[in-house]
Parts: C-alpha cells; sequence; structure tokens
C-alpha cells in the first residue's frame, strides 16, 4: 500500500478568522424554554407572513418562468427602483442603478472587503463594533483598528489621530442603533467624519440595517448625504430587519467603479441573489403599505424596549449601567468593575435566561464587565420573566 500524503493545509485567511460566539451560543439557547436577550432577532410575531405569502403566490402564478430563471448580477430592476425610491423618500436621492441587490447586507460586507482590502490593510471600525464585520476584516487578512466611541458614537477627533497614525483604508461604523450598543452617531459627528474623510481619502462603509426601527427622536441624515463624503462612502442596508431575515435580501449604494467592481465580485461568489425572492419582495413592495407595517413593528419594539429598561435595576447587579436607545434593537449595559459577563453566563443559562457578553465584539481589549441585550425578540410579559430570572442569576 503506497504512503499516503498529508492532506493541504487550509488557507491561513480561514484558520485566522475567528467564529462567532454569538452563533454558538444560540445553540445554546434554541430550548423553548429559555428566554433569550442573546440573538439579534425580530420578532417572528410580526413578520406579516400573509403578505409575503400572496407576494410569492401572485409573481409564481403571473410571472413563474422569470421568477424561476436565472438573472442578472445587479439585482431585479423592479426591487432596485423600489429601494430607490425609498431612499429617496428617506432623504438620500438614489437611482435604481445607484444599487446592487445582495443576499443580506452581510454579503455587501464580503463583497466591499474583496474589492477594496489587501491582506495587511487597515480598517477602522467603532469600539466595540458589529462582530460578523470583524469576522469578515479578518476573513479578509485586514488588521482592525477601534475607534473610541460614547454615547454620541465615534468620537471625530480620535478618528481624524487615528488616520494620520494608521492610514486606514476605509472607515466602517453603523450611526443608526448602533450593534451592540445601541448609539446613534449625531449629525455633527457625521458630518465631522465626512470631512474627515474628504482630507484623508478614506472609504466610508455606513451600515444601515436599523434606521427604520426608530421609536422617537428625529432621523438623522446619513453620511452618505455630505457632499464631502458621498464619492467615497458606501451605504448598506437590508430587508432582514424591516421585512423578514429569510428573504436574505440587502443592497449596496455605491459610486460606480466601486459598485461595478462589487458586481464582479459577486458574479464569483454567487452569480446573482434569489430571482424569486427578489421578484416576492418587488411584489410586496408595490402590493403593501411597508411604512404602515413598520409603524405596528416599532411601536411593539417600543414597549418591549421600555419592559427591559423598566426591569433592568432590579436584574441586574448593583453598580451597573445602561443606555436608552432612541430605536434599534439593543440596550448596552455595563456591569460593575471586576465583573466577568462571560463567566457570568452559565449562571444564567442555569436558570433558563441569555445574554450576550460584550468583550467578542471589541477590536482590540475587550471590556469583560459589559453585556448586550436584545429586547425584540420576547413580549413585555416575556422580558419580565427573563429579567426576574436573571436577577436569580446575578444574586
Amino acid at each position: 500500500m503506497q504512503n499516503r500524503a498529508d492532506v493541504p493545509a487550509l488557507a491561513a485567511r480561514a484558520t485566522g478568522a475567528p467564529a462567532s460566539p454569538i452563533r454558538a451560543l444560540l445553540a445554546l439557547t434554541a430550548r423553548p424554554e429559555v428566554i433569550s436577550f442573546a440573538g439579534g432577532l425580530p420578532a417572528p410575531e410580526l413578520f406579516d407572513a400573509e403578505g409575503l405569502r400572496a407576494a410569492y403566490d401572485r409573481v409564481l402564478t403571473e410571472t413563474p418562468q422569470r421568477a424561476l430563471q436565472y438573472s442578472t448580477t445587479e439585482g431585479d430592476p423592479a426591487l432596485r427602483r423600489a429601494v430607490a425610491d425609498r431612499l429617496t423618500g428617506r432623504g438620500l436621492p438614489t437611482e435604481a442603478d445607484d444599487l446592487l441587490i445582495t443576499a443580506g447586507s452581510q454579503q455587501a460586507l464580503t463583497l466591499l472587503a474583496t474589492t477594496l482590502l489587501e491582506p495587511g490593510d487597515t480598517v477602522l471600525v467603532e469600539d466595540p463594533t458589529y462582530l460578523a464585520a470583524l469576522q469578515c476584516f479578518a476573513l479578509a487578512g485586514a488588521r482592525t483598528v477601534p475607534v473610541p466611541t460614547d454615547g454620541q458614537g465615534i468620537d471625530p477627533a480620535a478618528l481624524a489621530e487615528l488616520i494620520d497614525r494608521e492610514r486606514p483604508k476605509l472607515l466602517y461604523a453603523i450611526p443608526n442603533f448602533q450593534n451592540p450598543t445601541g448609539n446613534t452617531l449625531s449629525a455633527a459627528r457625521r458630518q465631522a467624519i465626512a470631512r474627515t474623510a474628504e482630507r484623508h481619502g478614506v472609504w466610508i462603509v455606513e451600515d444601515d440595517p436599523y434606521g427604520e426601527l426608530r421609536f422617537e427622536g428625529e432621523p438623522e441624515p446619513w453620511i452618505s448625504s455630505f457632499p464631502e463624503a458621498e464619492d467615497r462612502t458606501v451605504l448598506l442596508g437590508s430587508f432582514s430587519k424591516i421585512m423578514a431575515p429569510g428573504l436574505r435580501l440587502g443592497w449596496l449604494r455605491a459610486p460606480a467603479a466601486l459598485r461595478h467592481h462589487c458586481a464582479v465580485a459577486k458574479q464569483a461568489a454567487d452569480l446573482h441573489t434569489s430571482t424569486i425572492d427578489q421578484a416576492a419582495a418587488a411584489r410586496y413592495l408595490l402590493d403593501n403599505d411597508l411604512d404602515a407595517h413598520l409603524a405596528r413593528v416599532r411601536a411593539d419594539y417600543r414597549l418591549r424596549r421600555d419592559a427591559l429598561l423598566t426591569g433592568l435595576p432590579d436584574a441586574l447587579p448593583h453598580g451597573s449601567t445602561w443606555n436608552r436607545p432612541q430605536g434599534g434593537m439593543f440596550v448596552w449595559a455595563h456591569l460593575p468593575a471586576g465583573t466577568d459577563a462571560t463567566a457570568a453566563l452559565p449562571k444564567a443559562l442555569d436558570h433558563d435566561v441569555a445574554f450576550v457578553p460584550g468583550a467578542p465584539f471589541y477590536a482590540d481589549t475587550p471590556d469583560p464587565a459589559t453585556i448586550r441585550m436584545s429586547f425584540t425578540a420576547h413580549t413585555p410579559t416575556e422580558i419580565t420573566e427573563g429579567l426576574r430570572r436573571l436577577a436569580k442569576a446575578f444574586s
């Protein structure tokens, strides 16, 4: 028998990228008795399942040959027009040809990493930031450097200093109801960031999956809307939080040259996003009032946020602090100094309640006393019960 050679090694970028502890945690919290504040999941009972079923039925009845066929890489023209109209209506003039439809905004982020980043390039991120973005940049071989933040988001002065020192290729930010903190970047800081990017030649990736989930206060302008940055800002959006995540539909709005190269990268990845899902989403937007649906979702989410905020004083250890987001899906809490949230999680799970420790969201040195709590996946009554269990776990 011949000697067998060793199996060839995996690529360094594959073995160097971290797995998501949140995805692993979701498996642990799948038990129906667990009340989980861990996953960033929209409320399934609020999905407009009937409206979506009717949209699929119409598409398969009226245009089955087209809906079941291959499609263009750039995306369904009707869906791109619908997204462009929504963006324009919200204050960002957009044409259908400005957009590339993607398999969720996560794919859009991957396409940008493919087209913009060389191994060793530097990416600036909020501190803390979206965990899957850190994974994406690590897989591209990039080096992530955190930018200091506070309750109003990125510190513009600290950003300018880091750009001078680190010479980054791009800045990744979630300006509205940020994941994980729930904080919103102020308008003044958005303009300051746009001006800084203009002076230093930095790309801005503006990820906005939560912007339409505002419960109170007035919307802030997109960074993309400032003239200083319009030629170097990429806006990412998604139907996951406003329609249904199972559709896996998102979009990328970018300057023409970059958008073209993202389309080429998408051709290599999957040829195009699901034809039938795009067609059904476009049909849904024609036949239904998504804004009216979102008004109901926002009203319900506000009640859930309020239930969480009302119960936190009795649920978390004395000396804990937390924010009050004006929308989105998350509350960010700091436990007393010296507390290790990761070490506290198993005891919480023993009491059939879960949260996400904050440490994995940091690009550099984590704060082990932080936790992210999502309030959208449970009713106010369930949230109250979950906090009662959490109080026992911290007692």
